[in-house]
């Protein structure tokens, strides 16, 4: 069922049911619905007063969310996306110049704001600013056509520019159809999700909680020890993490565990063995299961507790995906060689707004790829080897970091990690990693671990300590401040090899 006819049905079905829940403040189903309704009329009424059509011109309204974590984004967001109208995320803790270039490049006709626990809608092309409370009525929340556009969300593009990425309804609701098959997703489980709304993860735990009629908990930041306060006092039953929060949490957790926890979903980065004996300490009576997947190709594979263990192995692939390795001609490779990643799926992307740049996303015939290096087991289990302009070149040797972060993930009192490569005068690049260890850091049985797994020339030449570690948003290691970092000699960072 559309989001939007799902959460008309809910809102009339079960209107008293909790639908959004943030710090407090909780939104019905009735009334997520009406203030839709009443967001979705300033939009239709500010809208009046635009003199220029967005980049999707004669296609549909565009109407950019630039309100971060906010009690009035769930509105927002079913406002955005009714019929006529497509919602682009913005993130408002990217740096100002990037979020100008952004909504330069996508020239929305409305960008939505936040001003406390209110909202102000921007005429960008008028230079108009209104408060949502300066219109009154509603509209009705319209269900569009598959083919609509109907999101705009960025990813980084191999300079680190953000690019624009675009879907229609249809491949929207194939996802949240398979996801909420795969996933077991009912009414009865509520979702804690504390990640930003901006980004996939957790705008698409969003998308899929409502869709079904369960109750979604979002939180304006994420800190470890409110969190577990929140999941403790809510008895939320299923969470939707970053590796880094999971870590977070069970750290912050102790000996004290949680036990309302039947889910837990994680994405973004491959978990390690440690991780999931913690999470089996932390939330006892939890499923663990991770996912890879890009924001161009939805789910690509899944990985429960008897996964293939290896640092680089990401799982088997995701129902109704089929996973191919090609090499540079587009031929098949087999079992066990080393090429590019593609996927065939109902669940991509249109691809990018501006077009490719000629890395990241692109299609062969059914199939699309964004750039990922890695290979097939015999036994259909796909392993990621990292992103082709991510490859470091060191003495003549191919060498992809997020093979060497697994690795490093692996070892015992590591809690995080970023490993890339820096210039070297005879090597070309020399591999080079960051470090953030949980306490006193052992660094023999470091070096012992990357001996055991790793031949020597995918070893880090130069590795530094790191105890804490510059994170975005998204709860991801921030590496262009960690080069930063050591092309400064800052402090924060210790030498330790």
């Amino acid at each position: 069922m559309p989001l939007t006819a799902a959460i008309k049905h809910h809102a009339g079905e079960r209107p008293d049911c909790p639908a959004f829940r943030m710090e407090g403040r909780v939104f019905t189903f009735a009334e997520l619905a009406e203030e839709a309704g009443r967001i979705l009329h300033a939009i239709e009424r500010s809208a009046e007063e635009a003199t220029r059509a967005s980049v999707l011109a004669g296609r549909t309204r565009l109407v950019a969310i630039e309100t971060g974590n906010h009690p009035l984004f769930a509105a927002a967001f079913l406002a955005a996306t009714a019929a006529g109208n497509c919602a682009a995320l913005i993130d408002p803790h990217l740096p100002e110049g990037t979020r100008r270039r952004m909504k330069a490049q996508l020239q929305p006709e409305i960008v939505l704001r936040a001003d406390g626990d209110h909202l102000l809608l921007d005429v960008p092309s008028a230079e108009r600013t209104y408060s949502l409370d300066a219109f009154e009525g509603s509209s009705a929340l319209r269900v569009g056509k598959d083919a609509e556009p109907f999101l705009v969300v960025f990813t980084s593009g191999t300079t680190g520019e953000p690019k624009a990425i675009i879907r229609d309804r249809r491949s929207w609701r194939a996802s949240l159809e398979a996801g909420r098959r795969f996933f077991g997703i009912e009414p009865e489980l509520s979702t804690y999700a504390p990640g930003p709304l901006a980004h996939g993860l957790t705008l698409y735990a969003l998308a899929e909680t409502l869709a079904v009629g369960a109750e979604f908990i979002a939180a304006r930041h994420f800190e470890a020890h409110d969190a577990l306060a929140t999941i403790a006092g809510i008895g939320a039953t299923r969470l939707v993490l970053v590796p880094t929060m999971l870590r977070r949490l069970c750290e912050e957790a102790g000996s004290t565990a949680s036990r309302s926890v039947e889910k837990i979903t994680v994405a973004g980065a491959k978990l390690t063995p440690a991780d999931r004996e913690a999470a089996d300490r932390a939330f006892p009576s939890s499923e663990v299961t991770e996912y890879y997947g890009a924001s161009e190709l939805g789910f690509i594979t899944v990985a429960g507790a008897g996964g293939d263990p290896s640092p680089t192995a990401v799982g088997k692939p995701f129902p109704g995906v089929r996973v191919a390795i090609l090499d540079d001609q587009g031929r098949d490779l087999a079992p066990g060689e080393t090429g590019t990643i593609f996927v065939e799926s109902a669940l991509t992307s249109d691809g990018y707004i501006a077009g490719s740049d000629g890395a990241g996303f692109r299609r062969e015939g059914n199939l699309a790829t964004v750039g990922d290096l890695g290979f097939l087991d015999a036994d259909g289990t796909l392993h990621l080897l990292g992103r082709a302009g991510g490859m470091v070149l060191s003495g003549g040797n191919n060498i992809y970091p997020s093979e060497v972060e697994a690795v490093i993930l692996a070892v015992t009192g590591v809690r995080a990690a970023l490993v890339f490569g820096l210039d070297h005068p005879d090597l070309g690049s020399e591999l080079a990693a960051v470090i953030q260890p949980t306490g006193t850091f052992d660094r023999a049985a470091l070096l012992r671990h990357l001996a055991a797994a790793l031949p020597r020339y995918k070893h880090p030449r130069r590795i530094w300590l790191c105890r804490q570690m510059p994170m975005t948003a998204s709860g991801k290691v921030a590496a262009k401040e960690l080069r930063q970092w050591i092309a400064e000699e800052n402090g924060a960072l210790e030498r330790l090899v």
